[in-house]
Order: C-alpha cells, then sequence, then structure tokens
C-alpha cells in the first residue's frame, strides 16, 4: 500500500489533548485510515505509538515499517482490563514524548473478543474517561478505530465519548458527544442467585477472606489467583470500614465463568479516575484502588452521595 498524502488534514499543533474517533468497515479500510493517520503524524515530524489487537498490528507491520518514531506496544495483557489501560497510556507517552517531539497514538480495543456486557460497559466508559485523564497534560493526538461491523448500539456510545470523528481523511466534531460522564448512570446487572452475603466491620477481616475462599473453592479457583483475589478484597474493605461508615456488607456468586465479589458501604468516591493512575514512587496514600485493577480481571465501580459506593471485583475462572 502506498502511504497517502493528507492534503485536506487541519494542522497537527495543538494544546491539550486530542480523542477522535475512526469507524471503519473491514481490512482496507482499516489500512486506509490509520496508515494515512501515521503518514500525517510522520510528515508533521511527530511520533507514533500503536497499540492495537495483534492481528491489526501484523496487518499495519507490513505497511508501516516499526522504527524510533513509529512504536508498537504489546497490548495482550491490557487490552482486556480497561481499568489498566490510562496508566498504560500514560507510561508509553511518557517514555515516547522524551525526545520532545509531539506524540499521536492509535488505540483500538479488541470488541471482537469481549466477553461480557459489563467488559463491553467498562471499556466504553474507558474511552470516555481518556478524556478526563489527559485534559490538563501535555498536547497529544489518540485515533482510536472501531470496526462498524460491530454492534451499532455499541458504535452509537462510542461517538458520546470522542469530541472528534474522522471519516473519509477528515476529522469533524462529533455532535454526539457527551463531555458529561455517559455511564455514571447505567446500573449494576443483579447479583446471580444464589449468593452469599457477609456484612463485615473492623476485626472481620480474616471472617470475610474465609467466606470468600469457601466460595473459590467450590468454583476451582486456588492458589495464586485466590491470593491476589484476597489481597484485591482486603483492600476495597479496608476501605469501607475507614471511609465507608465502619462497616459493608460482601456478596458474592458466579458468573459468565468468573467470581464476582461485590462490596457495598456508604462512603462516595469523588474522582472517577481513582485507581486509574499509575501511582507515583513519592505518592503517600492512594494506592489501593491501582492495586486492586492490576490483581483483578474487572472492576466495576458506582458511586454518588446519595446511595453510596459498590464496587465489583471479577475474577476470570479457568476451565
Amino acid at each position: 500500500m502506498t502511504l497517502p498524502s493528507h492534503p485536506d488534514t487541519p494542522p497537527s499543533a495543538q494544546t491539550g489533548y486530542r480523542h477522535e474517533l475512526y469507524p471503519y468497515t473491514g481490512r482496507d479500510e482499516f489500512l486506509q485510515g490509520t496508515v494515512g493517520f501515521i503518514q500525517e503524524a510522520l510528515d508533521d515530524g511527530e511520533a507514533v505509538v500503536v497499540a492495537v489487537p495483534q492481528d491489526k498490528a501484523s496487518l499495519l507491520r507490513s505497511e508501516v515499517p516499526e522504527d524510533g518514531t513509529v512504536r508498537f506496544v504489546d497490548t495482550s495483557a491490557l487490552a482486556h482490563h480497561p481499568g489498566r489501560l490510562i496508566g498504560a497510556w500514560q507510561e508509553w507517552i511518557r517514555e515516547h514524548a522524551a525526545g520532545g517531539r509531539p506524540v499521536r497514538g492509535i488505540g483500538e480495543s479488541p470488541w471482537d473478543q469481549v466477553q461480557s456486557q459489563a467488559q463491553a460497559e467498562q471499556l466504553r466508559y474507558h474511552e470516555w474517561l481518556l478524556n478526563k485523564a489527559f485534559a490538563d497534560g501535555p498536547a497529544w493526538w489518540l485515533l482510536c478505530p472501531y470496526d462498524t461491523t460491530g454492534d451499532s448500539a455499541a458504535l452509537q456510545q462510542l461517538t458520546r465519548c470522542h469530541p472528534q470523528i474522522r471519516t473519509g481523511g477528515r476529522s469533524a466534531p462529533s455532535t454526539d458527544y457527551d463531555p458529561q460522564a455517559p455511564f455514571d448512570f447505567v446500573p449494576l446487572s443483579h447479583p446471580c442467585d444464589p449468593y452469599e452475603e457477609f456484612i463485615y466491620t473492623n476485626g472481620d477481616l480474616p471472617a470475610l477472606r474465609e467466606k470468600i475462599s469457601a466460595c473459590a473453592e467450590q468454583l476451582g479457583l486456588a492458589d495464586r489467583r485466590l491470593r491476589e483475589l484476597h489481597l484485591a478484597a482486603t483492600e476495597i474493605a479496608t476501605n469501607s470500614i475507614r471511609h465507608g461508615g465502619g462497616h459493608g456488607t460482601l456478596r458474592t456468586w458466579h458468573e459468565d465463568q468468573r467470581m464476582v465479589c461485590e462490596f457495598r458501604d456508604s462512603g462516595f468516591i469523588a474522582d472517577p479516575l481513582a485507581g486509574r493512575h499509575r501511582p507515583t514512587s513519592t505518592q503517600v496514600g492512594g494506592r489501593g484502588l491501582w492495586l486492586v485493577h492490576q490483581l483483578c480481571d474487572l472492576v466495576e465501580i458506582r458511586s454518588t452521595p446519595d446511595t453510596g459506593t459498590t464496587i465489583r471485583l471479577h475474577t476470570q475462572l479457568t476451565g
């Protein structure tokens, strides 16, 4: 493929973060839009970070050589964990911008491999949170390809998360973009019956871990994965006791090859980005939710001043 020119593309000089959705259909349209975007960056002296599924990365590598200017990053350990992606992008941009040149990114989630409705919602919520995470950071430009052969309702939701949309090599404002959180009010699904319930308070952490172990044993969850779940659960329950009214409620159940631990308390998490920024080496406190996102396969958080906080920890089961 010949790298296309971009005579109608607006200049890349900008302040702040630019977040752009690229709807496409099929291999050729994917390559046309992404290769053109990369060529624009190279023409303007910008670096590029490519974070896409392995099959798409192979397509792009056949058209664009990887060098010091274009860098492909491995997303295999991150793509299915929405809570880890903002921290990863912060690290990739910081590393690639070290030379002082502007940076563009291409980021596509593996939508065709989504395993649950909860995961799909968290991936879309991640797309919206990107606007908050980088609003006050260095200027850079992220293109998000999305295959329109997928769920049309999901595409409509994604247009609400991206201030810009790219079609035919041109960028335009998204008329559907919603600067308010579009997913804050999506209710959590009901717990699957049967579920176990345990009310905990100060001094009950050993008993809470025993309750989780009893459920995990029935589901075949053990060893390292169970230890990770215990650590994550201890962090959440400790926060309930310290900041959520001194007590909380644990529920555990099994659905879609996952063990789910739900924690409810009367506290309020005001920052929607809590736990998604990588903690600094000098940071005091605020590491608990970050650790939880690293330990669990999926983390769902709903929190309002009126209803309190609900956090669900999902751990994938094998077999």
